[in-house]
């Protein structure tokens, strides 16, 4: 970690919030507990815990991994559906192919992003390579639901593969922080990912003792998860390590320091930064269908069960 980078972040644009800008406080730091997810990957569950209206327009974000598995070990999810929503899966280390019953999908590695939109409903798999499961190997990434409006959860599936070479990297003035916008925009960066619902998503590296503030859209909530290493958050310098989420309130900027000495397994804090507008819509959730209402729910299990978010093929590659 991490696989995309620079030589000297000095070279690359430079963000930071103005003296002005209102400092979000630290309303609550939690921590994720863990799991196993699909065929048995371990997981921690950042956004346990957490009100949903402090997440809203995120449901959930599991981190997979880090882990090292020896040949024969790696491991991926059965076919299963989904509908109303968008799945992101960000891959730090290794390899993972997706593949969906419309015929989409595709390969992911080290750095790359795989942006998919369910919508109305499709069937999905995500496993690694059988070269990878024979060899083994070094496994570790994200994968955050995001919310759709109302008027967005019928909508044909849709794919963004993003390459790690498409995500914009930008640093803090001093370069201290290097940062590598996903989706949405910070200070004017736009970055590969296009979204439905207003969102920012970014993998953040703070080298030990460097700070970074940034601005941040004032209409987003925000949130911080360590992937690794430990430090602080806020103006307060709020302590938060790996496996932790802090839970942002408003202003117009936000703070994350890294300490002076860090983990013997990490070289530095590895953070990822979440805003987006609230829906403010009701929402009913329950496994893999996130509609508005109970009624919505159980249409989605009956058109599952009916077969109309199609069959699963036959998976090539896997």
């Amino acid at each position: 970690m991490p696989a995309v980078t620079v030589d000297n972040p000095l070279t690359l644009p430079k963000v930071a919030a103005s003296g002005d800008a209102v400092a979000r406080p630290v309303l609550a730091v939690t921590t994720a507990p863990s799991g196993f997810e699909g065929e048995g990957f371990p997981v921690r569950r950042a956004f346990a815990g957490i009100n949903y209206r402090h997440l809203d327009p995120f449901i959930m974000m599991d981190q997979m991994g880090e882990v090292e598995y020896a040949a024969g070990e790696p491991k991926g999810t059965p076919w299963h559906p989904h509908r109303g929503f968008e799945t992101v899966t960000y891959l730090i280390d290794g390899t993972f192919i997706h593949q969906d019953s419309n015929g989409g999908g595709g390969t992911i590695e080290n750095g790359d992003t795989q942006w998919m939109t369910a919508g109305s409903g499709l069937l999905h798999i995500e496993a690694p390579p059988e070269s990878l499961v024979q060899s083994g190997g070094l496994f570790h990434g994200l994968q955050l639901w995001v919310n759709l409006p109302k008027a967005d959860k019928m909508m044909d599936p849709r794919y963004q593969d993003i390459r790690g070479g498409e995500v914009q990297l930008l640093a803090s003035p001093d370069g201290g922080a290097l940062l590598r916008v996903i989706a949405g925009e910070l200070d004017g960066h736009q970055g590969p990912g296009i979204t439905h619902t207003p969102i920012t998503m970014i993998h953040a590296t703070v080298r030990p003792g460097a700070e970074v503030t940034l601005p941040w859209r004032e209409d987003f909530n925000g949130l911080a998860y360590v992937l690794a290493g430990r430090g602080t958050v806020g103006a307060e310098r709020r302590p938060i390590a790996m496996g932790q989420t802090a839970v942002f309130g408003a202003g117009g900027s936000l703070t994350v320091r890294a300490d002076e000495r860090q983990d013997g397994h990490t070289p530095d804090l590895e953070v990822v930064l979440l805003g987006g507008r609230p829906i403010r819509e009701p929402m009913a959730h329950y496994g893999p269908f996130v509609m508005n209402s109970q009624a919505e729910l159980k249409q989605a299990f009956e058109d599952f069960q009916a077969g109309r978010l199609g069959t699963a093929p036959a998976v090539h590659g896997m």
